[in-house]
């Protein structure tokens, strides 16, 4: 009942204000509460009273302070409603807090409409100290919290701070390796030196049958390796200078195989007493006489040998020009 005989009353002074003066506002600023103790929030109620169709702008406070040791906390939407007589009510609130006691004058709340300007009252209010009195004692400061550590914690600040340079090194300095190694085993060619010449399936036998001569696996006892070196290396050269799979046959299919073969049948006996010898050592166990290591080797070397490929005939100057001639008389 009290807030309709109050709204009535205000209504009655704009109509008289307005009627006398031909346009006027009503703005007023009320504190919920003239005291306020400190790190608490209380409330500036402002009310607007204008015309329908008309507006007023509430001035934005310098920064977040009212004045100096009072804080704007937050300001509310405005709340507007109808009261009759082409009147509208605008409500809102301003949040206020302080955090230093003692007595304060709020400035008046400033609207603006245009050109003009109108000011609510002045406010005073007192800040209230918190009241420490009921306290027995101080109490002492908290221990401080460990937070959940992670295991990037506990490692150097500059590796924090660089780990995308010093991830970068340590791939570089893993590729390095990698191709050190490679190039080692010589899976990797240097590019900055000539390719060496490819060497013919003979060339590479020779090679390795003069390797295995010299490492004098029979004379250590180690006849078993040695004639299971000394047949790989014939069966590696049947596949590259005649293609015979003979690292997937028995020691009787490549005879056979090689028997079959124009080019090779002349040397398929010396073939034939490595493989004898060589399947006795390996699967019966039997230990040569230093007499058949010997003749081994002389006849892998012997059927090395025969079977290579014939060399190129050379032509010289004379057979160059004897062609020309013979092309010569052709043409005449």
């Amino acid at each position: 009942m009290n807030k309709i005989i109050k709204k009535i009353l205000s209504a009655l002074l704009i109509v008289s204000a307005t009627h006398s003066v031909g346009f006027a506002q009503q703005v007023t600023a009320i504190l919920d509460s003239i005291t306020l103790e400190m790190g608490r929030t209380t409330a500036i109620h402002l009310e607007e009273i204008v015309p329908a169709g008309t507006s007023l702008i509430l001035r934005a406070q310098p920064e977040t302070n009212l004045i100096s040791g009072i804080e704007i906390v937050d300001i509310t939407d405005p709340d507007t409603t109808d009261i009759g007589n082409n009147l509208l009510q605008i409500n809102r609130d301003i949040i206020i807090q302080s955090f230093d006691s003692g007595d304060y004058i709020i400035p008046p709340i400033v609207y603006l409409r245009g050109t003009d300007s109108i000011k609510t009252d002045e406010l005073a209010i007192r800040v209230l100290p918190v009241d420490v009195s009921h306290m027995e004692t101080i109490n002492p400061d908290a221990d401080i919290e460990k937070g959940d550590s992670r295991w990037w914690d506990f490692l150097p600040a500059f590796i924090v701070d660089y780990w995308e340079w010093i991830l970068l090194v340590i791939v570089l300095a893993l590729a390095a390796v990698y191709v050190w190694i490679k190039f080692r085993k010589h899976e990797i060619t240097n590019p900055f030196r000539a390719p060496e010449p490819k060497l013919s399936p003979y060339e590479v036998a020779v090679r390795d049958l003069s390797n295995l001569q010299s490492r004098n696996l029979c004379a250590n006892g180690m006849e078993k390796e040695y004639y299971t070196q000394l047949t790989d290396i014939l069966r590696i050269y049947l596949q590259d200078r005649f293609g015979i799979n003979a690292m997937e046959m028995t020691s009787s299919q490549i005879v056979r195989t090689i028997e079959g073969r124009e080019e090779v049948k002349m040397s398929a006996r010396l073939m034939r007493q490595i493989l004898e010898i060589a399947d006795f050592v390996k699967f019966a166990k039997v230990r040569p006489l230093p007499e058949d290591n010997i003749k081994s080797f002389n006849s892998a070397m012997q059927f090395v040998e025969d079977t290579k490929p014939a060399p190129e005939p050379e032509k010289n100057e004379n057979d160059k020009s004897s062609i020309n001639l013979t092309d010569n008389n052709k043409k005449d």
